[in-house]
């Protein structure tokens, strides 16, 4: 499920370096005001078998303000989406920020002026097209073509060879991390959009939002919508079109 978060603000504009970075903090700090046990959990080592931190967010939208090049143009009304694929989770979001009446979002003030629950679709033929609306970030083998490692941060992109192959892994260990069928497939990437790189932390992490074809069991399918695609959805990356 989905907490949509209606906002409002008098700025113009967010530094690029804050349009997903706050986040984070967000996130936490909800899940610290109403169930804090459950927020250090999911902050010191995750969830499941491979220690997943089970949430994910979009950046900041307003929809009625006109787009500038080279800028992140906010303004007036717009909302701010929060989800995740356990209960447990969007109740500790949800009871969070009922409780915030104005976000610092890299020092851009947000004033909070409602929370909308928004549920996952059917996803009842068991296949999906979906597009991200922030960018997918996926790490590769680091190796190169004799299969000796060069780097441990190696970041891949949708048109890189490895970039399938990781992007199918990381959808089944999300998938396993919530005891779900792990039979999710990727069928084609359909489209690619821009290469962007935001940091959020030590360093940049580089992606790019992608459309993507996906098939497998229903329940998974919802789960994944609620969380995100690729790695770092709890710090923004990967979140769906709605």
């Amino acid at each position: 499920m989905r907490l949509r978060l209606g906002v409002v603000t008098s700025a113009s504009e967010l530094p690029w370096g804050a349009v997903l970075a706050p986040g984070r903090g967000v996130a936490y700090d909800a899940m610290g005001r109403y169930a804090p046990a459950l927020g250090q959990r999911v902050h010191d080592g995750g969830v499941g078998p491979h220690g997943m931190a089970p949430f994910g967010y979009g950046a900041p939208v307003f929809a009625g303000v006109r787009r500038r090049r080279g800028r992140y143009s906010v303004g007036g009304r717009g909302a701010v989406e929060f989800g995740s694929p356990l209960p447990e989770v969007v109740e500790a979001l949800a009871g969070g920020l009922r409780q915030r009446e104005l976000l610092d979002w890299g020092g851009v003030a947000l004033r909070v002026t409602g929370l909308t629950p928004v549920e996952p679709p059917e996803c009842a033929s068991g296949r999906v097209r979906w597009r991200t609306v922030t960018p997918v970030v996926m790490k590769g083998s680091g190796r190169d073509e004799s299969g000796v490692r060069t780097t441990r941060q190696a970041w891949v992109l949708p048109s890189e060879p490895e970039w399938p192959v990781y992007f199918q892994g990381n959808l089944r260990r999300k998938a396993e991390t919530l005891g779900l069928d792990p039979s999710v497939e990727l069928e084609a990437v359909t489209w690619v959009g821009p290469k962007r790189s935001f940091r959020v932390g030590e360093g940049a992490k580089p992606g790019a939002p992608v459309e993507v074809e996906l098939s497998g069991p229903p329940e998974t399918l919802r789960a994944l919508w609620s969380w995100g695609l690729g790695q770092a959805n709890a710090a923004g990356f990967g979140w769906v079109a709605a």
